[in-house]
């Protein structure tokens, strides 16, 4: 029911950007006279990996060519980093040291645009060919009615696994966590791996476990606080099985690098990531045969099955001194060509549907896979508190894995300090 209605409302997000991006004006100033040739510098903060960067500063630079009276300052800002590096130079006095455009996660797009730091696109050249774009991910980029980016690049979650260790051990790809668990021992056996990578220190690898159960961490159209019912009870339990049954080793501290490198090492056998990581896995000596990687659907709960969905919007800072520029530039980096320059390069999903048409992307496996993954994953909800969320469920998912607290504890915790920032909910 809940994803129903969140499809038909980005259905007519879509058309109302549609009739927004129909209007006249670009509502910028600086880079030319209105109507004239853009230039001067157009700042860009890339939030993509190590990677990614440097397709993201090719295609980035690309813009010039069309524009060579625009300068495209390229700037790397580590995905850690970039939220408060934005809010800091957004919020200080004149805005100095702020992009003109930032590759913006989709949980930040609410937030900044509340705290009045984003540009409105409506009526703008940024938006181009809106009725292009997934339905799924227009959802992100609006904000009590209006648009504040637009849509770049869409994921979620998947299983990956190691082809040759799980035929080693004997054993299918697990459908359920439950499954995995049970395999986890037979693995061990026959190919010393510990069977999963149980990602302990970012909470946004929790919601796989949480919706799993049937459950989400708020059900914003009723303004209720939901993360600590008894799915929310269960979800932690699932993660505290796994890993004192040995299913499942984590870590609290770097769990991107150390998830991957073990995947590339063959330590373990799963691990549950997104697209982003398909090129940072197949680098690894477990993967020297590129077919050995395996993508499947996350595995399902006692009650169903699904991934977050994820992905970056490009945004315009409302303080930008070369909005004209800046708002071309976004045109140029949502646009079809360079969403299929990133999926043969990187193998990301576009947002847009046309690129889906094109051959060279149906070939693209990773695509192929995540496209229906992503068709199938759930919105979270897009208000301005919603990354905000995550760091309760950080703290106790910590206390869960190191024994401080049981799942009812966490649950109930998480549930408290989503009522303390909510106020309005119950």
């Amino acid at each position: 029911m809940r994803r129903g209605i969140r499809g038909t409302l980005a259905t007519a997000l879509v058309a109302g950007l549609a009739l927004a991006a129909s209007g006249c004006g670009s509502g910028g100033d600086g880079g030319g006279a209105a109507g004239g040739e853009l230039s001067g510098t157009v700042t860009f903060w890339d939030t993509s990996n190590d990677a990614e960067k440097a397709t993201y500063r090719k295609l980035a630079e690309g813009f010039q060519k069309e524009h060579p009276k625009v300068h495209v300052a390229y700037v790397n800002v580590p995905f850690g980093d970039a939220n408060a590096k934005f809010k800091n130079a957004a919020g200080g006095g004149d805005g100095a040291g702020a992009p003109d455009v930032m590759r913006t996660d989709v949980a930040w797009v609410a937030d900044f645009a509340n705290l009045g730091y984003l540009a409105p696109l409506d009526g703008t050249p940024a938006l181009d060919d809106t009725g292009d774009y997934l339905p799924q991910a227009v959802g992100s980029t609006r904000f009590h009615g209006k648009t504040y980016a637009a849509p770049q690049v869409i994921d979620t979650l998947a299983l990956f696994y190691n082809k040759k260790l799980l035929e080693d051990a004997g054993v299918p790809v697990p459908k359920t966590f439950a499954e995995l668990g049970a395999a986890a021992r037979k693995i061990k056996a026959k190919t010393g791996a510990t069977a999963l990578y149980l990602r302990g220190d970012d909470p946004y690898w929790f919601l796989p476990y949480l919706y799993g159960e049937g459950g989400d961490m708020v059900d914003a159209a009723h303004k209720k606080v939901t993360v600590d019912n008894a799915a929310g009870v269960r979800a932690f339990r699932t993660i505290k099985q796994l890993v004192e049954s040995k299913a499942a080793v984590t870590d609290a501290t770097d769990g991107q690098e150390n998830q991957l490198k073990a995947l590339k090492d063959g330590t373990v056998a799963m691990a549950v990531d997104g697209p982003w990581d398909i090129e940072g896995a197949r680098a690894g000596k477990a993967f020297q045969d590129k077919g050995n990687l395996g993508v499947a659907p996350v595995p399902g709960g006692s009650t169903a099955q699904g991934a977050p969905q994820g992905g970056w919007d490009l945004s315009v800072y409302a303080g930008s001194k070369n909005l004209r520029a800046a708002y071309a530039f976004v045109k140029y980096m949502s646009s079809a060509q360079v969403q299929r320059e990133t999926t043969d390069k990187l193998s990301l999903l576009p947002t847009r549907t046309s690129v889906y048409n094109d051959p060279a992307v149906k070939r693209n496996e990773m695509v192929a896979f995540f496209k229906p993954a992503v068709d199938r994953a759930v919105q979270r909800p897009w208000i301005a508190e919603g990354n905000s969320l995550f760091e309760p469920l950080k703290v106790q998912m910590n206390k869960v894995l190191t024994g401080a607290a049981t799942p009812e504890q966490a649950a109930k915790a998480v549930g408290d300090a989503y009522r303390k920032l909510l106020k309005d909910y119950t």
